[in-house]
């Protein structure tokens, strides 16, 4: 029972610094640059762009 809460401890630790890093690229108005580089990968994938 302790090794699952020890575990399930570290992944809310490792979900919670995603957040905020997630937080701090958007913040900073990078999520269209990575949404337009996604579009173009997936364009080329299909064959499309």
């Amino acid at each position: 029972m302790i090794r699952l809460i020890r575990s399930s401890r570290i992944g809310i630790i490792v979900a919670a610094a995603g957040l905020l890093i997630m937080g701090c690229g958007i913040s900073r108005g990078e999520m269209p640059v990575v949404f337009e580089k996604a579009v173009n990968i997936c364009m080329e994938c299909v064959g499309i762009g």
